[in-house]
């Protein structure tokens, strides 16, 4: 089964490798330098530079956007899923973490957001998600609250050092009806 890698970007090229990964979504704040590994091709590497910021910003930060998830949406569903997706952001705690859920839920839309929040929790008791994103992201895919709910419903992570990458499963396929 494939599977979403989380991790801090000091682990992306150790993930990347580790797992397989040959697709790559990265969350950094504008101008933030870094290098994407050898073994992701710069055509399936989406960037999108946004702060880690709840709020809507007037001032340099970015907040996430309808079109930042939008972006999203459209590369997790072209992910071919026949290796793991690298999702990082600068600790891998939060955009990160926000933007798997949002990515699973695009190419499983059949998937319970109870079970993704809790599957998330399970495979990472740091994982805090930005709300902005998972807002944004409930919307965008008609979730209709639930996501919102089911992230609220794990709470808060726990403290985290930024060094903690995860792995988290992609619900199965839904059955298949008559």
């Amino acid at each position: 089964m494939t599977a979403i890698v989380v991790a801090p970007l000091a682990r992306i090229a150790e993930m990347a490798v580790r797992h397989g990964a040959r697709e790559m979504v990265s969350l950094l704040a504008e101008k933030q330098d870094f290098h994407r590994p050898a073994v992701i091709g710069a055509a399936r590497h989406l960037t999108l530079w946004l702060n880690d910021i709840s709020f809507a910003s007037t001032g340099v930060l970015v907040a996430p956007q309808d079109a930042h998830v939008e972006q999203l949406i459209v590369f997790a569903r072209s992910w071919d899923r026949t290796t793991p997706l690298l999702i990082h952001c600068w600790m891998g705690v939060s955009r990160s973490p926000a933007a798997a859920l949002i990515a699973s839920l695009a190419v499983a839309p059949h998937e319970d957001d109870y079970a993704l929040a809790a599957r998330l929790r399970a495979a990472s008791p740091q994982a805090t998600p930005n709300t902005r994103l998972i807002e944004i992201g409930d919307r965008l895919l008609n979730r209709n609250g639930r996501l919102v709910a089911a992230v609220r419903a794990i709470g808060r992570g726990a403290d985290s050092n930024g060094n903690m990458p995860f792995v988290m499963a992609l619900a199965p396929p839904a059955a298949a009806t008559s």
